[in-house]
C-alpha cells in the first residue's frame, strides 16, 4: 500500500467500510494518535474493543453492532485535515447532533472527547466527529 497523507481519515474510512461490509473487526496501522482515538471510541461505546496485532505494528478494532445487527456508528466526519487545521476554544467545542454523537479533540492534556475537554476547561484541535 502507498503512502497515506491523512492516517486518521484512513482509519475512519476503514471503520466505516468495515461496518458497511458487516465485518467483526478491522486492522489499521498503529500510531499513538490512533491508539488514543480507539480508546475514546471504546469508552464511548462505538467499539467492542481493540488490541495490538502483527507484532505491535497494527491495531485491530473490534466493531460493535446493536441487537438488530445494525452498526452502532451511523457516520463520521474528519474535521481537522492536514491542509486545514481546525482549532476551537473550550466554549466553542462542537456538540454533535445535540449531544447524540461525539467529537474527538486533541488538547494540550492529550486526546479526549469534546465533553471531557469542556469538563477539563481546555480547547484544542477538533480531529473528527462521530454519530
Amino acid at each position: 500500500m502507498g503512502v497515506v497523507t491523512d492516517p486518521i481519515a484512513d482509519m475512519l474510512n476503514r471503520i466505516r467500510n468495515g461496518y458497511n461490509a458487516r465485518r467483526t473487526s478491522v486492522d489499521v496501522p498503529r500510531s499513538k494518535m490512533k491508539m488514543a482515538i480507539a480508546k475514546i471510541l471504546h469508552e464511548e461505546g462505538y467499539l467492542r474493543g481493540f488490541q495490538l496485532v502483527n507484532h505491535g505494528r497494527d491495531l485491530r478494532l473490534r466493531l460493535k453492532y446493536d441487537e438488530q445487527n445494525r452498526p452502532v456508528m451511523a457516520g463520521c466526519r474528519r474535521v481537522s485535515k492536514p491542509g486545514r487545521r481546525v482549532y476551537r476554544a473550550k466554549d466553542e467545542l462542537p456538540r454533535v447532533l445535540g449531544g447524540i454523537g461525539i467529537a474527538i479533540v486533541s488538547t494540550s492534556q492529550g486526546v479526549m472527547s469534546a465533553k471531557q475537554a469542556r469538563r477539563a476547561g481546555t480547547g484544542g484541535e477538533v480531529i473528527c466527529e462521530l454519530w
